[in-house]
C-alpha cells in the first residue's frame, strides 16, 4: 500500500477533500486539491481551511515517506503550522512539500534519546505556477516509550 492509499484509508479529512497524491519520496511529497465547488470560499476558490488540510496532508506525507521505518520507536507528530496567503487561489491546486533537515540528522538525534524536531516547507500553486501560499509545518519524532 503506498503512502497516498494509507493515508487515505486512514485520514477522514485526505477522503473528505479528496486529494490526491501525485509524488511521495523522503525528500519531497506532492498533493492535489481538485476544485469542487463544496469547498470554495466566498470568491469562488478552495477555502483556506481546505488548503491549510492540504498543506499539511503533504508534510505528513513526507514525514511518512521519510521516517516511515522508525514508527516501531516513535511517533511523528506536527508541533506547529504556520500559513501564508499569498495570491488567490482559483481552481484545483498543489501542495509541494520538502523535507528541511536531514533525515540522518533526525534520526541520529533520536538514536541519541532526543526528540528531534524538523521543519517541513509547503508551497501551494495554482495551474498556472503562481505561489498562492507557504506553510511551514514543525514536526517531532516523539519516542514511544
Amino acid at each position: 500500500m503506498s503512502i497516498g492509499e494509507m493515508l487515505a484509508a486512514t485520514v477522514p479529512m485526505v477522503r473528505t477533500l479528496n486529494l490526491e497524491y501525485l509524488e511521495t519520496t523522503p525528500e519531497r511529497a506532492v498533493l492535489s486539491l481538485p476544485d469542487q465547488g463544496e469547498f470554495h470560499n466566498h470568491i469562488g476558490g478552495p477555502h483556506a481551511g481546505a488548503m491549510f488540510t492540504l498543506a499539511e496532508s503533504a508534510s505528513g506525507a513526507v514525514v511518512l515517506a521519510a521516517f516511515g521505518d522508525q514508527l516501531s520507536r516513535a511517533v511523528p507528530l506536527a508541533v506547529s503550522a504556520e500559513i501564508a496567503y499569498r495570491k488567490v487561489a482559483l481552481g484545483p491546486v498543489t501542495a509541494t512539500a520538502t523535507l528541511g533537515r536531514p533525515i540522518a540528522d533526525v534520526v541520529a538525534e533520536l538514536d541519541a534519546g532526543g526528540r528531534p524536531e524538523f521543519p517541513v516547507a509547503v508551497a501551494i500553486t495554482r495551474e498556472d505556477g503562481a505561489v498562492t501560499g507557504e506553510m511551514t509545518v514543525v514536526w517531532t519524532l516523539r519516542p514511544n516509550s
